[in-house]
């Protein structure tokens, strides 16, 4: 995978990250939906990332719960629970964005 392609996803990521309102959203059907449709995006755009990018970036190991939560949204046909999704958001996209935010791009 190009630099190039990595360097666009990793600005995508970010985008998602900044647009999140997370309070606003949960309390909003439309926002609920939209909400679940970022952090899905973001699980699968790590998940394309390329393999020395994700070395580089330190996050192997985040690849796998994000692209995990990217199917829990997508597959749990029983509904999603929005409070694991508002934790995710709380604590795991901080943590995410600072990592990916490093990265000279």
């Amino acid at each position: 995978m190009s630099k190039r392609s990595d360097e666009a996803k990793i600005a995508f990521i970010l985008e998602m990250i900044e647009r999140i309102g997370i309070t606003e959203a949960l309390e909003d059907c439309e926002g609920e939906l939209a909400l679940y449709m970022a952090v899905s995006q973001i699980g699968e755009s790590l998940q394309k990332l390329s393999d020395d990018m994700l070395e580089s970036c330190s996050l192997l190991e985040e690849k796998q719960y994000a692209y995990a939560t990217r199917n829990y949204i997508v597959h749990e046909y029983d509904g999603v629970d929005k409070y694991i999704i508002e934790e995710v958001i709380k604590t795991y996209l901080p943590q995410l964005k600072m990592k990916l935010s490093d990265q000279k791009i």
